[in-house]
């Protein structure tokens, strides 16, 4: 009993001398359960709405006062006229537009309803009927209060029009989300642990002495993994569009130049997470680690960015496949060109660029 004692205890000590163990048992779960607990939430905070007034009248301004006073909504913009709907929601900065009609506190105080429009960008579904029914209420609460002494039913008519996915179909959202996860895990993880297979089967030797050069080798390694990954995106838009009805509304062109440039991007990657792993089942773990659980929880793929914590938020500005997926949902389901996305394809280059450098030198130095 006294030696099985001191085997626990010296299992013990090993256990607390590994930070890397440790790491492990307590770092991740602590990680994740903030990750989850902030992250995992639908409520909204904060939405950028623009306001088009036609009316102006002291009624309007209480209901958009009290809209913005909520918590739930930020403004961002007045509009002037119904032709900026459009341009505004192109720009992707944009949830929902509040239309009042004119005269619309006359109409409510004379006939006891007036009619206000509700646009939610439908792109995110799941936010857009948020979005709707949080307004509505507001609404709703607020002509109780106001009106709480009269005897005329007072109400509002609220028109919704939801944009760019009228059916509120979830592929919308998850047709472009899975194509994000599903490239980056292919091209970072499979370049990473083909390079590290190299150095564990003793093969890396052979190509060091062979006539190659660095940047051949890495070129090479990496080729067939930027071809099969753009046939995997082209069968993923293509059974979006035929079994989901996920359409194309951009040019395809366009689309599968943001394609390339993730997938870019996502091998430069593995080959920067190649340089930093010894072994095959460590390059697959820290990809996994890296890549795919914020991947799903800090792209805006399945929750909403806006409704983060401010730091999450931030961090999520270095996460690739946030900016891959406002892309290719802006091509796909706004049509827009690539004057509207030119901020998305710049962060994903530099990204590109700059794992492509770190990797480089990385590179260079374990050959020497």
């Amino acid at each position: 009993m006294k030696q099985l004692r001191g085997f626990i205890r010296k299992e013990f000590h090993h256990i607390f001398r590994d930070s890397r163990t440790m790491l492990i048992l307590f770092g991740i779960p602590i990680v994740q359960l903030l990750l989850f607990g902030y992250v995992i939430t639908t409520e909204i905070k904060d939405a950028r709405i623009a306001i088009l007034d036609k009316s102006n009248d002291e009624v309007t301004r209480e209901i958009t006062h009290k809209l913005l006073s909520s918590g739930y909504f930020k403004l961002d913009a007045m509009l002037d006229n119904e032709g900026q709907i459009d341009n505004i929601f192109r720009q992707g900065n944009i949830k929902e537009v509040v239309v009042f009609e004119q005269n619309f506190g006359k109409k409510l105080e004379r006939d006891g309803q007036a009619d206000v429009q509700v646009i939610a960008d439908a792109s995110d579904p799941n936010t857009a009927q948020l979005l709707s029914n949080y307004t509505n209420a507001i609404m709703q609460d607020y002509l109780q209060k106001k009106f709480i002494n009269y005897h005329i039913p007072y109400e509002v008519k609220s028109q919704v029009r939801m944009l760019f996915n009228e059916s509120l179909m979830g592929a919308f959202t998850y047709v472009p989300g899975t194509m994000a996860l599903i490239l980056i895990l292919i091209s970072a993880m499979m370049t990473s642990i083909t390079i590290v297979r190299e150095k564990e089967m003793g093969t890396m030797e052979i190509l060091l002495v062979s006539p190659l050069k660095s940047h051949h080798i890495i070129i090479g390694k990496v080729a067939p993994y930027l071809v099969l990954s753009i046939l995997n995106a082209l069968i993923i838009i293509g059974m979006g569009y035929l079994i989901f009805g996920v359409p194309v509304r951009g040019g395809l062109v366009l689309l599968m130049f943001v394609v390339i440039i993730y997938i870019l991007l996502a091998l430069s990657l593995g080959i920067l997470i190649s340089t930093m792993s010894d072994s095959q089942v460590k390059a697959m773990f820290v990809s996994v680690m890296i890549l795919m659980l914020p991947t799903i929880l800090l792209s805006g793929f399945i929750y909403p960015i806006d409704n983060m914590p401010v730091a999450l938020q931030v961090f999520s500005n270095i996460m690739p496949a946030r900016w891959f997926i406002e892309a290719v949902k802006a091509v796909m389901l706004k049509g827009v060109g690539a004057g509207y996305i030119w901020k998305q394809l710049l962060i994903m280059t530099g990204m590109t660029a700059v794992f492509l450098v770190i990797s480089m030198k990385k590179f260079k130095l374990r050959l020497e």
